[in-house]
């Protein structure tokens, strides 16, 4: 790898623009063997088409990149592998149904005697798995068989088999949660102490500081500042960031609850148990737990996608049953699912077309039909876009996450569940969703809030349930502690509050 701190990558003046509009400014960066340097800045700040410029995706219209010492030219991404730079991308480049050793090796296989060497596959695989310290995955496994944590180990290995010095991540623990995310950074540091340059590009500003040896700030495809970590605090990059102090993040609670809105007796399915709760009008109820505790599963019973098949659910006071997604909404349930583009978008359907999405698909007449509130309806959540008519897989992931309240809020509903509601977007976007959030409570709103970000679900939450193999573990006060929350979520009791 060579010595710690030799620059591997350095982009020097790189600027690239679509259409005459100018994406990236003049960036200079540097990539240093045995070092994560994270970028940083809002959606739209040109991050991404950085990425795409050191991967060979996009060639940069001037400035110049340098491999060591060496000027060079990607006209493909194949030309940057081959210098040694891979990106792990939030979205894998796998196939499903090939084991872990063909996926690695994939387009790169070792022949023996005309035929593909699979041994030879499965030691190369080993000898990586090893060297990373994973002892768990198997290079036979099935690739649709491992979680998404272990997936991205996956592309890992398969990027360091083709002798990739430099890992460009792409918000490598947005699909992530807690123990999950902790593996991950375990990794990562394993990587950089192995002499792999690291560019780490995440919103979650805690793993930033954890893990990142510098911090490169771009604004609106300007270079904003490269500073060391320790030189910086959380406000002072926030403020980098966004060109403004963002004061408190999460907005006061001024609120009261009033009339509980849902209530589950006794509710269970297959996964859940025994759960009783209520969400009161005007409150915020945080759903706490580590992955495969239930927290989402709870969501799509309440949803009626996978009904509860005991207990009682009780809307308004009045023991209800939903037979399925049309049922909740007419019931007055709405639901932020946490793949907004998956499950929550019509991507190649315009901002419009969106945001009355749920009104025509589960109301009828005139009601279906009216979009004449629509202006008002996207300016209550500050959607920005160039007008109604925008293919909203055009827009940020912070305005793509608002449509999506949006198509919900043009229904009116009386409870709304929000799963990971600010999930891969800037800290920009976070602080508007979280003053929306507030905002629908004091008007009278239920919401339950699953979250993976235990800032973010104490800063918002009135109340927190805690789930546990599908149960609920406890229930704690606003401004309990993470580590109140962490031992009720791994079942080693209420810890300290």
């Amino acid at each position: 790898m060579g010595p710690v701190n030799d620059v591997l990558v350095r982009l020097e003046g790189v600027t690239k623009s679509f259409l005459g509009v100018p994406v990236l400014r003049g960036i200079d960066l540097e990539l240093r063997a045995g070092e994560v340097h994270a970028l940083v800045g809002e959606n739209g700040a040109g991050k991404s088409t950085l990425l795409k410029v050191l991967a060979g995706a996009h060639r940069p219209d001037a400035g110049r990149i340098l491999v060591g010492d060496r000027e060079v030219s990607f006209a493909a991404p194949r030309d940057a592998q081959a210098a040694g730079i891979a990106i792990i991308h939030q979205e894998f480049n796998l196939l499903p149904h090939r084991t872990v050793a063909e996926n690695v090796y994939l387009g790169r296989e070792p022949v023996r005697r005309g035929q593909v060497d699979r041994r030879a596959m499965t030691a190369g695989t080993q000898r990586l798995l090893e060297w990373m310290g994973e002892d768990g995955i198997e290079p036979d496994a099935e690739v649709a068989r491992l979680p998404v944590a272990r997936r991205q180990v996956v592309e890992i290995v398969k990027a360091l088999s083709a002798d990739a010095k430099v890992l460009a991540m792409d918000e490598p623990t947005a699909a992530l949660a807690g123990s999950e995310v902790d593996r991950l950074c375990d990794l990562v540091r394993r990587l950089r102490e192995r002499g792999i340059a690291i560019l780490y590009v995440s919103h979650r500003l805690r793993e930033v500081f954890e893990l990142s040896q510098r911090i490169t700030v771009l604004k609106d495809g300007a270079f904003v500042s490269c500073s060391p970590t320790e030189d910086l605090s959380p406000g002072e990059l926030v403020r980098q960031m966004v060109g403004r102090p963002l004061g408190t993040l999460y907005p006061a609670r001024d609120s009261d609850p009033g009339e509980v809105r849902l209530a589950l007796r006794g509710a269970g399915n297959g996964r859940l148990r025994d759960l009783s709760f209520d969400v009161r009008a005007g409150e915020i109820v945080g759903l706490a737990g580590l992955q495969g505790s239930g927290r989402s599963a709870v969501a799509r019973a309440i949803w009626g996608v996978e009904p509860f098949t005991s207990g009682v659910v009780e809307l308004d006071g009045e023991p209800t049953t939903i037979t399925g997604p049309r049922s909740a909404v007419r019931n007055g349930i709405g639901y932020v699912t946490e793949d907004r583009q998956g499950d929550g978008l019509a991507l190649r359907q315009s901002v419009r077309d969106n945001a009355l999405l749920v009104r025509r698909a589960a109301l009828r007449g005139a009601a279906a039909r009216r979009d004449s509130d629509l202006g008002s309806l996207l300016e209550s959540v500050a959607v920005v876009a160039r007008g109604p008519d925008q293919e909203v897989r055009y827009l940020s992931g912070g305005n793509q996450q608002k449509v999506v309240l949006g198509k919900w809020l043009a229904v009116s509903p009386r409870i709304l569940i929000v799963d990971e509601p600010t999930r891969g977007i800037d800290v920009g976007a976070k602080q508007t969703v979280y003053r929306l959030l507030r905002k629908l409570a004091a008007d009278g709103l239920a919401i339950l809030m699953i979250a993976s970000e235990l800032p973010e679900l104490l800063g918002m939450s009135d109340r927190i349930l805690v789930l546990h193999n599908g149960a609920i573990a406890g229930e704690l006060p606003a401004g309990t502690s993470e580590e109140a929350v962490m031992g009720l979520a791994t079942g080693h009791g209420l810890g300290e509050v």
